[in-house]
């Protein structure tokens, strides 16, 4: 079985930054992309940034130019370093994996247990 642990949650105040780590552990896998998604109060959970093995990037409009999503392939863990952080980029942030379990064909995706990330002042 695959866990995905998150940490680096937390309050801020707008104007500031935060890093969220989130690290794959388990069964043997490989994994193909890993990203962050966001849950705000009465909303869906929207993509915030994902990344590919190969360090291909995504990032959704409202949050290019602010955050950077990076990862480690050794180490499985995939980081994100928010800065000028805004209120409306409050929710709990959901860390994701696209991953295939050794000698299994397929992938499929995993989910974090989400952090909390309040920006207010």
């Amino acid at each position: 079985q695959v866990q995905l642990v998150e940490s680096g949650g937390g309050l801020v105040q707008p104007g500031g930054s935060l890093r969220l780590s989130c690290a794959a552990s388990g069964s043997r896998f490989s994994i193909y992309a890993m990203g962050w998604y966001r849950q705000a109060p009465g909303k869906q959970r929207e993509l915030v940034a994902t990344i590919t093995s190969s360090t291909t990037t995504n990032y959704a409009d409202s949050v290019k130019g602010r955050f950077t999503i990076s990862r480690d392939n050794a180490k499985n863990t995939v980081d994100l370093q928010m800065n000028s952080l805004k209120p409306e980029d409050t929710g709990v942030y959901y860390c994701n994996a696209v991953l295939r379990s050794y000698g299994d064909t397929n992938y499929y995706p995993f989910w974090g247990q989400g952090t909390q990330v309040t920006v207010s002042s």
